[in-house]
């Protein structure tokens, strides 16, 4: 599926978009099932506060488990159903789920795609700051991973990297090849999800975003907030 991946950098709202896993959940490799879910420590809470503030939380997350054949598309929205489930329960929301299915070596040969989505790459950020009416330019990246910190700086966006996942090796790796090259280390570091919240908190001006008309863009792999499914791990 084309996504359009020209940046929205207009007067729109601040953002903060959120890899899914390392990042809310802890990290399950391929994690396909709600019965794998299990959010880390402290997260709900900190997406509660920046919905308390009306910042749009929206999760983009490669899924190349689809492609490779793992699991399906529906299995992604039925754990993104109940990542729903669970933030509620602590009052906190995700305003809209975009995923890449995507990968250049997959199994499932419709999903055989160099596409524009898969982070690094913006595709995902970009349709997510016009259909949501955000600006990519007053926007932060959290993450775990290297694919999160490139996919900000392509996007013009501000990332931020967590320690939890893949992080503390993503860290290790980076203070390496700082010490290699001795080039500084820029990368923002924090401990988890909660500290990168209260960074960003800090940091935005919470003045009121401009009604604005976002462009036309062409669809995407995305998640509305769907209605709660009714059968799910106790």
């Amino acid at each position: 599926m084309a996504i359009d991946t020209k940046i929205w950098t207009g007067p729109g709202r601040p953002a903060v978009f959120l890899d899914r896993d390392g990042t809310i959940n802890e990290e399950v490799k391929y994690l396909g099932s709600p019965h794998q879910l299990r959010l880390i420590p402290g997260v709900a809470e900190a997406i509660a506060r920046l919905n308390q503030v009306s910042i749009p939380v929206i999760v983009v997350t490669n899924q190349s488990g689809i492609a490779r054949g793992y699991y399906t598309e529906d299995d992604v929205q039925d754990v993104h159903n109940y990542m729903d489930k669970l933030l509620a329960d602590h009052g906190a929301s995700v305003s809209a789920y975009y995923y890449c299915p995507h990968h250049p070596d997959a199994i499932v040969k419709k999903y055989a795609v160099d596409c524009e989505c898969r982070k690094p790459r913006i595709g995902m950020l970009s349709a997510a700051a016009a259909q949501e009416n955000v600006s990519l330019s007053q926007a932060y990246v959290v993450g775990d991973k290297r694919s999160d910190l490139r996919a900000a700086v392509n996007a013009g966006a501000r990332g931020i990297l967590v320690r939890t996942g893949y992080g503390t090796k993503t860290e290790e790796e980076l203070l390496h090849e700082s010490e290699a090259t001795g080039a500084a280390l820029v990368t923002n570091i924090v401990d988890d999800l909660a500290a990168a919240v209260e960074q960003i908190l800090s940091q935005l001006n919470q003045s009121q975003p401009q009604s604005v008309k976002p462009p036309k863009f062409a669809s995407t792999y995305r998640h509305h907030r769907p209605e709660l499914g009714q059968h799910y791990p106790h």
